[in-house]
């Protein structure tokens, strides 16, 4: 019905063009159908938790494959291939009936006529599910942004492994100390998981990797320098992790520099509030994140940080059949004043129970109110080093590691993925030389 009056009005108004609308082929259902924007933790959850339910589900995302985040890290340090950790979406929801993916980015949302614009077409429906995710937030400063190298995707974690061994490609050709010493230092700014995990693997590359692959280089050159702006690194963990992952960094020879707040960067000369300055080519920016944005939402649900403001149901304020789930939603409680943390566990947790709670509702059952349930906190530094906060005790050292692996391991979405990073861990830690150091830029094929 709004639909139809909304028609009639632009019809009917003169100084309202029309604009002709494509929409996307979907066959049309006698369920209801449930729309979700984003491929991510939260939104493939909640997707493949709907199998079987009394919906029609469709998944649209700008990448058609699944990226699991917490190892971008070692593909850019030539510890995995990127292959390993992508997992196509169309394959993860081959057996689910009643599912469709569309490869394609949103770029509004007519909460009026509930239909979504995308680059590729126009999608009605009848609960829209906002899981959009997060980005680098360079925190307005333009300059960094324009010249520091982010994490946030598999791409970004390719270009970030190219810099690197390129850099130290040119590096072989320099006879000037000074001159060489700005293409090997190491500049990471953020004392968070991505931040220390990092550090920990560049340490261990340029003392186990770089005297076999560069034997003209002196490993002892490089300086790996990581700035937090804070009193302690891995702010979100307990204190002693935080302590024993600076204890490890240190001993692996990173220079750790907190209280320290980096506030512009051109490409070579990174500068601090403090005015120390760091000559160096490469800046990884792990410094914090924001919510992406989209456009057809009320400015008034929008809130720090980019995120959306739900209810415990995760039911965007104001509207009736839009949700956001995951690090773009922000549901506010006692125990969290701030809103959940941006971490998977929140996004899959809140993905499962939406999709529970949208079942109940076809059986007029009533719906549950989301609880976080935390289940800890971990982070790796190096090989047999790592530190894990869980809800009976607090880890540091091998067995914190063995418990990295196993949770990431378990949590990669197939059985070629999990078979293939175990493959690559194995020899990576007898050897310390995975083969997986190369140099890959994407050629544009000449226009005919």
């Amino acid at each position: 019905m709004y639909r139809l009056l909304y028609w009639i009005i632009k019809s009917t108004d003169p100084y309202y063009p029309m604009e002709e609308k494509y929409y996307f082929s979907i066959p049309e259902s006698k369920v209801p159908r449930i729309v979700i924007i984003g491929g991510g933790f939260a939104g493939l959850k909640m997707a493949r938790s709907l199998r079987n339910a009394a919906y029609q589900v469709v998944l649209i995302d700008k990448n058609n494959y699944h990226q699991f985040q917490p190892l971008f890290y070692q593909v850019a340090m030539s510890g995995l291939e990127p292959s390993s950790i992508v997992f196509p979406l169309r394959k993860a929801f081959q057996n689910q009936k009643q599912f469709y993916f569309r490869n394609a980015e949103v770029i509004k949302i007519d909460s009026l006529l509930n239909e979504v614009q995308t680059d590729r077409g126009w999608l009605a429906y009848d609960y829209l599910i906002i899981a959009i995710g997060a980005d680098t937030n360079f925190f307005g400063n333009q300059m960094i942004a324009d010249h520091a190298l982010p994490m946030k995707s598999v791409s970004e974690a390719l270009y970030l492994r190219n810099k690197i061994l390129e850099d130290l490609e040119t590096a072989l050709n320099i006879h000037d100390y000074e001159a060489r010493q700005s293409w090997l230092d190491i500049v990471i700014v953020g004392g968070g998981p991505t931040g220390v995990e990092v550090a920990g693997a560049l340490a261990e590359m340029r003392k186990y990797i770089l005297p076999k692959d560069y034997k003209e280089l002196n490993p002892e050159e490089i300086d790996i320098h990581l700035i937090e702006s804070g009193p302690s690194l891995l702010a979100g963990m307990s204190e002693v992790s935080g302590k024993k992952a600076e204890e490890f960094l240190l001993e692996m020879g990173v220079l750790v520099k907190k209280n320290t707040q980096v506030i512009s960067y051109d490409g070579r000369l990174v500068s601090m509030k403090d005015g120390s300055m760091i000559q160096s080519h490469k800046l990884i920016w792990a410094a914090g994140v924001t919510g992406n944005r989209i456009s057809g939402l009320p400015e008034d649900v929008i809130v720090k940080g980019n995120r959306i403001k739900v209810d415990t149901f995760n039911k965007v304020q104001g509207s009736e059949n839009i949700y956001a789930i995951g690090d773009i939603a922000s549901m506010v409680s006692d125990d969290y004043p701030y809103a959940h943390p941006q971490v998977a566990q929140v996004a899959m947790q809140q993905g499962q129970l939406l999709a529970k709670n949208l079942i109940r509702k076809t059986k007029g059952r009533e719906e549950r109110a989301f609880n976080y349930v935390d289940k800890g906190s971990m982070a790796t530094i190096g090989k047999n080093k790592a530190v894990a906060d869980l809800p009976f005790m607090k880890l540091n050292g091998f067995l914190a590691w063995l418990i990295w692996l196993a949770v990431h391991l378990l949590s990669l979405i197939g059985v070629k993925n999990k078979l293939l990073v175990f493959i690559n861990w194995i020899i990576n830690y007898m050897t310390y030389d995975p083969s997986l150091r190369l140099i890959i830029r994407p050629r544009v094929p000449k226009k005919v």
